[in-house]
């Protein structure tokens, strides 16, 4: 497998760290198993869904947590719940804990999270403040905007 050292690339960009940071840490999680499985969605312009397949899950079993623009979905389940005795022969249905992570981008927020089915659904929205949006500056002619002539006789006078 091959490895990148981007050690110079911090040393000659200044604001790019979180970049180099999100490509590191991409390049090592490429061995990291493929369980769950998961789809992303786009649901609109600025709606975002993640369905996270975890069969045999109960929501007290799931935890969902975002920090920092990271959502971490983790799963544990208990020690046979069920309450019998009886003797599995043959484990087909994964049972195992998982933590899966997903990087989300700035003003991107969890709105709620749902399980149906065995398909555990997050839904995400980006919601840009109105200052950091786009604003459009109408522009003026000359013959609109005439310079004003500040009148400083009325001042004068009264000193």
């Amino acid at each position: 497998m091959r490895t990148f050292d981007l050690t110079p690339f911090y040393r000659s960009t200044i604001g790019f760290d979180r970049l180099f940071n999100l490509l590191d840490q991409n390049a090592s999680d490429a061995s990291a198993p493929g369980y769950p499985p998961y789809n992303i969605e786009r649901t609109g312009d600025n709606a975002y869904r993640i369905t996270v397949a975890v069969s045999g899950f109960s929501p007290a079993e799931l935890s969902i947590v975002t920090k920092e623009n990271q959502l971490t979905i983790k799963g544990e389940k208990t020690a046979n719940e069920n309450g019998s005795k009886s003797e599995v022969l043959y484990r087909g249905i994964a049972a195992r804990a998982f933590e899966r992570a997903f990087q989300l981008a700035d003003y991107v927020t969890v709105k709620n999270a749902s399980l149906e089915n065995g398909l555990l659904h997050v839904d995400l929205v980006r919601e840009i403040p109105e200052a950091k949006k786009p604003r459009s500056i109408p522009i003026t002619t000359s013959a609109q905007a005439a310079p004003q002539v500040v009148d400083q006789t009325g001042e004068k006078a009264a000193a």
